[in-house]
């Protein structure tokens, strides 16, 4: 098995940029949440390549499919597998709606570890491969990749595990201000596997924060010295034509944004997430063209 890179394009390896649709619960003009029209809309506007979400059940397939083609984006697939039957049903799910271009695995749970979840993920991967779909497997806490040693573990175990990095976990877990010789040597180890990145800066204490506008918060130089080192993982074995999914993921109110409690009770986010997850895109960018240009 080969780590996967699709989907594929044309001519040489390229940055493929992605919202996620989670990422987008709650965005809108202040006074109302916009439409599901308005947000695919805001999203080809940005630039980007597709969207990366859950699979739209079969009353709303119609209407996906419609926006999806009339604004010329790619979609992106979740899963939540805790066995090969929980993948299976999901690929059906892939399959029945269409154009699916690779699902992104939390694999549940955090409670199954060592020779069962290395057990576990071999099975999911060689049941997708079967299939002819690609499957990333991400590094997400509450799922088998929980830890960052446990996951290096993995990596150790399958030489060709595809990883959708997402450090903002590991991060938090470890209440990382910065990083360490220990820390940066793991976060190689699964660099070395990238197949997807999703974006999210955390500071050791919080799973997600606000750069600010210029992106001056002390971790992001942190956090884009790994997305590049992934970046250049991921370009140097890649193929002729494959794209490297680059996920903006920023958590909404309940989750990972942080908010503060109004008079009337309600809570009020203190951070623009639209406009943190456009900067996280410029970044993204910038970062490839730096990596493209190296050749």
């Amino acid at each position: 098995m080969t780590i996967p890179s699709a989907p594929t394009g044309a001519d040489k390896p390229k940055l493929y940029l992605e919202q996620s649709w989670w990422a987008m619960s709650g965005l809108g003009t202040g006074e109302r949440e916009w439409t599901l029209e308005e947000k695919f809309a805001k999203i080809a506007e940005a630039g980007y390549d597709g969207i990366c979400g859950f699979i739209p059940g079969e009353t709303d397939t119609r209407a996906w499919r419609r926006l999806l083609d009339e604004y010329r984006l790619g979609f992106s697939g979740l899963a939540f597998p805790s066995s090969v039957m929980d993948l299976k049903r999901t690929m059906a799910e892939a399959k029945r709606f269409g154009n699916v271009n690779y699902l992104n695995a939390q694999v549940m749970d955090a409670f199954v570890a060592g020779d069962d979840a290395v057990r576990l993920l071999r099975e999911l991967l060689d049941t997708a491969e079967e299939a002819g779909i690609a499957l990333r497997i991400e590094t997400h806490r509450g799922t088998v990749t929980q830890d960052l040693l446990r996951t290096v573990s993995y990596v150790e175990a399958i030489p060709a595990l595809p990883l959708t990095i997402d450090l903002s976990h590991y991060v938090v877990a470890g209440e990382m201000n910065g990083t360490g010789e220990a820390a940066e040597a793991c976060f190689d180890r699964l660099l070395a596997h990238t197949a997807g990145i999703h974006a999210r800066v955390s500071d050791g204490e919080k799973v997600q924060v606000d750069i600010g506008s210029d992106g001056a918060h002390p971790m992001l130089p942190h956090f884009r010295r790994w997305w590049g080192k992934g970046m250049r993982e991921w370009r140097r074995r890649a193929a002729p034509g494959a794209v490297l999914p680059f996920v903006t993921e920023l958590g909404p109110p309940g989750y990972y944004a942080i908010t503060r409690r109004l008079p009337d009770g309600s809570d009020a986010e203190i951070s623009n997430r639209w406009e943190q997850a456009l900067l996280f895109k410029r970044i993204a960018e910038r970062l490839w063209a730096e990596i493209d240009a190296e050749g």
